[in-house]
């Protein structure tokens, strides 16, 4: 089964995507566990949330990896924590970073930050310096992993179409 993540900013059309995808292959796709923790938090969070937040978004992986065949969407993956560990507390729980080298992708999408923002409770960099940092950071972590992966940017529909470009692309590549 191949695993492919969507990564990128806040805002960026990942969940939408993911479920577009998930149609399209008719498949399963992992939602970001972190959305459900903190609505029902009832406190502002804490670092120790996001090994929390981490542990839940892998569980929600194995529960729905059990029910993929060829493929599985993941509208994140623990870099996303990672990411937000670091900028909200300058590090990363050293837990959080063993468990994102026990996982293994097979893709990555980078959504770009060219949708526009839609303000959220839980959403934090607002700012398009903000967000195009982001954007970078994510785009280093895709770069470095080594794996194949995809920009996708313009409107919803040119995006489905990219990553479904890309996805095809590492089918057709697998079945060669």
């Amino acid at each position: 089964m191949k695993k492919i993540v969507i990564i990128g900013p806040e805002s960026t059309g990942k969940s939408t995507l993911s479920a577009q995808l998930a149609a399209h292959y008719q498949t399963v796709w992992v939602p970001e566990f972190a959305r459900g923790y903190l609505e029902t938090l009832g406190r502002p969070y804490e670092q120790e949330d996001l090994l929390r937040i981490a542990e839940g978004q892998l569980q929600l992986e194995d529960e729905q990896a059990a029910k993929a065949e060829r493929l599985m969407i993941c509208d994140t993956d623990l870099q996303v924590i990672k990411v937000w560990s670091e900028a909200k507390y300058g590090d990363c729980d050293p837990r959080i970073l063993e468990l994102i080298a026990s996982r293994q992708y097979d893709m990555y999408l980078l959504t770009y930050i060219d949708i526009a923002w839609e303000d959220d409770p839980l959403r934090e960099h607002p700012l398009p310096e903000e967000r195009m940092h982001f954007y970078m950071v994510y785009r280093d972590i895709v770069v470095n992993a080594g794996l194949p992966w995809a920009d996708i940017r313009g409107g919803y529909a040119q995006r489905l179409q990219t990553a479904i470009e890309a996805i095809d692309e590492l089918l057709k590549g697998n079945q060669e």
